[in-house]
């Protein structure tokens, strides 16, 4: 109910001037008619608050994806028999459509991409891969595909079904599936790309030529074979900071090779390393029990080393946003110095939210007690984690705008984050 007040009436008010003629005793009864009408024409124009929390069917068997401001829940069609499965897609807590998926194999990625909602999981039969792609505005089923899709950027590749004869990789168009170039590929596949940059991708076979594509156009930027003297051992490849680098099992030796001309830039002694990424300007190299060493890719000389702190989250401002090894019982995170690897803070009890989305609120939790977890978002500017609210569910994941939790008994919490 709405009131308006037109004031107040005093017994004891002093008298007034002489009341006016009587052509105007209607004149407040219009005016209060304008303000009525003009209240409730704003209020027809002001479009309703949107809820901050909402719960969405789920149950046993399903997953929930995040794209924007859609949640997409592949669940078991419950209109259907033998098993099938369907793709439910919701914006705010209203269902915008429903499809049904191939086959009753699990859906192992959806994202939304050029007006295209795919789907990459099993086949009809579960035995290979397939891609299905839907209409992201009415969830018509647009093409399909045998292989497993996934985007790099803004490239949409799909890698063969195991059933080919031959395995290769191309890239195609997400509006209708058409193949843009195929290449065969055999041995080990990577990629380096930057948002505004090029999408490199890489293959390296275990004898031969290593070959850097360019993914967008398919042409070949530069070929050279990496072992043209001695023949190459076991050995694992990764592309980070712009560089090919080669973990060499005999030796413990990183060997780094420049993506532009694939000759070799340096080799560091590094024993135990399980993996390398790019840290702001440097690239850092995780220890297989722990510990992070920021190396310079453009010496490999060690610039600093600490021995807990692990796996880079998140760089900004010449801070990073590390963590604690899988292996350590004790969740943390911690904000380092990237020039020095100077400890900011000790983010100790907070575990990150992983992100569908790159683009969102770096979110962590930690648990509170009898269900209950302690949502808050974490800056990299050393202050404490700024707390955003509680919540009771498990496997959570955010977008660039959502946080979506499982509840305990199955369905989803979606929590509007902005």
């Amino acid at each position: 109910m709405t009131v308006i007040d037109l004031g107040e009436m005093r017994d004891d008010a002093s008298p007034g001037p002489a009341p006016r003629p009587p052509r105007a005793v209607g004149r407040p009864f219009r005016l209060l008619a304008v303000l009525l009408v003009a209240l409730l024409t704003l209020t027809a124009a002001t479009p309703p608050r949107r809820p901050a929390e909402w719960t969405l069917p789920g149950g046993l068997g399903s997953a929930v994806f995040v794209s924007g401001d859609v949640v997409y829940v592949v669940q078991p069609d419950r209109g259907g028999t033998g098993g099938g499965r369907e793709l439910v897609a919701y914006r705010g807590d209203r269902e915008r459509w429903r499809s049904r998926l191939p086959g009753t194999g699990t859906a192992v990625s959806v994202w939304e991409q050029d007006g295209r909602v795919i789907v990459a999981g099993r086949s009809v039969d579960d035995t290979d891969w397939q891609t299905v792609t839907y209409d992201a505005v009415t969830g018509t089923d647009v093409w399909r595909r045998p292989g497993i899709a996934f985007a790099v950027g803004r490239v949409l590749l799909i890698q063969s079904a195991t059933s080919d004869t031959t395995t290769s990789i191309m890239r195609v168009d997400p509006a209708d599936g058409r193949t843009v170039w195929t290449a065969p590929m055999t041995g080990v596949l990577g990629f380096d790309f930057e948002p505004t940059g090029p999408v490199r991708m890489v293959l390296s076979p275990m004898t031969g030529q290593t070959v850097v594509v360019d993914a967008r156009t398919g042409a070949r930027l530069v070929a050279r074979d990496l072992y043209p003297v001695r023949s190459p051992g076991p050995r694992r490849f990764q592309i980070a900071g712009g560089l090919l680098l080669e973990f060499r099992d005999g030796d413990g030796a990183i060997e780094a090779y420049d993506l532009d001309t694939l000759r070799p830039r340096w080799t560091v002694a590094r024993k135990l390393v399980g993996h390398a990424e790019s840290c702001g300007a440097l690239l850092c190299a995780a220890g297989l029990a722990g510990g992070t060493t920021a190396l310079d890719p453009v010496s490999g000389a060690v610039r600093w080393s600490v021995d807990r702190w692990v796996g880079v989250s998140a760089e900004r401002g010449g801070r990073l946003l590390v963590g604690v090894p899988d292996t350590d019982l004790d969740a943390g995170l911690a904000v380092l110095d990237q020039h020095d690897g100077r400890l900011i803070a000790d983010l100790g009890g907070w575990t990150l939210v992983p992100q569908h989305e790159s683009v969102g609120p770096l979110l962590a939790t930690r648990p509170l007690g009898g269900g209950r977890r302690l949502l808050a978002e974490v800056g990299l500017s050393g202050d404490p984690p700024s707390v955003r609210g509680t919540y009771t569910g498990t496997d959570c994941t955010t977008g660039a705008t959502l946080l979506v939790c499982r509840r305990p008994g199955g369905d989803y919490m979606v929590r509007r984050l902005s």
